[in-house]
């Protein structure tokens, strides 16, 4: 009996557990169905919304017309817009847009160092130059010209004065209009033989150039202007701005586009010590033939021809050695005569810094003398030192170009010889013993 009641019991727990097992699972189906319909629902409320705010999207902006964009925006790259480089102007200048005029910004010319005074050199050396003139059978009227050291004082050379005595019936000292050139006149009028012995004194300092120092006053507007045109031998435009175009390549600073030209004209040019004199100085028949070369008028000549293409204002300066070097020994003089040491330098002007001294010529000659290679260190110290630095053994006469001496209607390129008209004709001093002049010189203490 015990057995029969505790099996009823036991079949009536279960049937209770698994209607409540039922119960439960109806029940959460019920509420999955409904939380699926109100997702449905909201979905369609949204949806309805997105469509009211895209039908009202072509009248007025709205919230959600910002919303939308806002969400889009997470999920679509946009690359950020970069602005083109400023279009950048040629490297090379022009004689009419010059360097003094536009300096490029970033440059030596524009980052300047503070301005200082300017240092007067303490060593100075004093040499005494004596020019001996003798004219056989001078008959008729014969005149003469001699080039005379700068009338005006430098920081590197100063004239401190002239003496002179002979036969002549007419002398003086004549300077031309702008000041580049002061000449020695004289005149022989009875044809007697003529007598002149010219002295001057001038007292010298080495020149350097010192890139962390600033000059004071710049240079007159109508000296640069004169030393960015043209000559009769040295063009600046056509040929030779086409070669500085090539040698710059894309340098900005003009210091340093000076150096680059100097130093192509060292690579690129042979010196000939068969040239009488210091050479012609005829640049536009180089650039023409593309045969670099020459003395020093005709290597320096190019060295500022190809600059005043590129709007730097560069010279030259024609000179005389008067003592030795220590430098090399075919850069001065052996002795004390002179007669034939004639030599023309360059020097190239940049705002703040003034007149540059650079002499590519001597380098050229120092190889072609001395004998040296291209990898030799005496050549390449030698280089290094003549862009920027001139060794005052020589003395600078002028630097005048295209040149009508006074009394004269011809024009000669330079002046850096004696000249002499007579009945017989017109010479220069390329050969002494036409002229029958000697110069000396030797240094002198005061």
């Amino acid at each position: 009996m015990k057995r029969r009641d505790f099996l009823a019991s036991f079949a009536a727990l279960s049937l209770c557990v698994s209607d409540a097992w039922a119960k439960k699972k109806s029940t959460d189906k019920a509420s999955t169905s409904k939380s699926s319909s109100s997702k449905s629902s909201s979905s369609k409320s949204s949806s309805q919304k997105l469509a009211s705010s895209k039908s009202k999207s072509g009248h007025g902006k709205s919230s959600s017309s910002k919303y939308s964009r806002k969400s889009s925006s997470r999920h679509e790259y946009k690359p950020k817009y970069v602005p083109p480089p400023p279009p950048q102007g040629p490297v090379a200048h022009t004689p009419e847009d010059p360097v003094t005029e536009k300096p490029p910004q970033g440059t030596s010319a524009t980052k300047l160092p503070p301005v200082k005074a300017p240092e007067p050199p303490s060593e100075w050396r004093t040499y005494e130059i004596t020019t001996t003139v003798n004219l056989k059978n001078a008959s008729g009227l014969n005149r003469l010209w001699l080039p005379l050291p700068l009338n005006q004082d430098t920081l590197y050379q100063r004239t401190l004065g002239h003496s002179w005595e002979g036969n002549a019936s007419n002398s003086s000292m004549r300077r031309l209009p702008d000041g580049d050139l002061e000449v020695f006149y004289c005149e022989w009028r009875d044809g007697s033989d003529g007598k002149l012995q010219l002295k001057t004194l001038v007292t010298t300092a080495d020149r350097h150039f010192d890139v962390a120092k600033r000059t004071v006053a710049p240079e007159r507007e109508d000296i640069l202007r004169r030393n960015l045109q043209a000559s009769q031998l040295i063009p600046n435009e056509g040929l030779a701005f086409q070669l500085g175009e090539r040698i710059l390549g894309r340098i900005k600073d003009p210091v340093a586009q000076a150096k680059a030209i100097y130093e192509w004209v060292v690579e690129n040019t042979i010196y000939d010590p068969s040239l009488p004199g210091c050479g012609t100085g005829d640049v536009r028949r180089q650039l023409i033939r593309g045969q670099y070369g020459g003395r020093s008028a005709d290597i320096n000549g190019l060295f500022v021809s190809i600059c005043r293409a590129i709007g730097i204002p560069a010279r030259c300066v024609y000179g005389l050695r008067v003592a030795p070097s220590r430098l090399f020994r075919n850069l001065g003089l052996s002795s004390d005569d002179a007669t034939r040491s004639q030599h023309v330098r360059a020097e190239f002007y940049v705002p703040g810094y003034g007149w540059i001294p650079v002499d590519p010529s001597d380098v050229r000659r120092a190889i072609a003398i001395e004998g040296l290679s291209d990898r030799d260190s005496k050549l390449l110290s030698l280089k290094k030192i003549l862009f920027g630095v001139w060794e005052m053994n020589w003395i600078a006469f002028n630097v005048g170009t295209d040149i009508t001496l006074p009394g004269q209607n011809s024009t000669q390129p330079f002046m850096l010889l004696p000249q002499l008209e007579s009945p017989n004709g017109q010479r220069d001093g390329t050969n002494s013993a036409a002229i029958q002049y000697a110069i000396s010189a030797k240094r002198v203490e005061l």
